[in-house]
């Protein structure tokens, strides 16, 4: 495996489509359920890229985002939005790219592989 993307997704059936793609792309996977418990991932992972989603029981997207860029560690590692909210392309501006679900799996792994390689 190559390159480790975290995902960070409440919805199970989700997290499971996206290691599927990733990891049938060649990349490597890891997973929180929330952004509450997503930094402590992060800070044990190491990932190269993360997909995060904006709606999650404990804590919402954004104040993950904004707790991972105030970490010198963990801000320069490239952020995909992927949520179901309409509109989730300005939750969170910095992100590299933002899909709605449904989303095309052929166009998140064109953005993956030019971001990330």
């Amino acid at each position: 495996m190559g390159k480790k993307i975290l995902i960070i997704d409440d919805d199970p059936n989700i997290v499971t489509y996206l290691e599927d793609i990733f990891q049938d792309a060649g990349y490597a996977t890891c997973k929180a359920s929330d952004g509450a418990d997503a930094l402590a991932v992060v800070k044990a992972e190491k990932p190269d890229l993360i997909t995060l989603d904006l709606e999650m029981p404990k804590e919402w997207g954004p104040r993950f985002y904004r707790e991972l860029s105030q970490d010198d560690e963990c801000s320069n590692i490239p952020v995909i939005v992927i949520s179901g909210l309409s509109g989730n392309k300005y939750a969170i501006q910095k992100a590299v790219a933002s899909f709605t679900k449904p989303f095309d799996r052929e166009d998140l792994l064109k953005v993956i592989k030019e971001t990330i390689g």
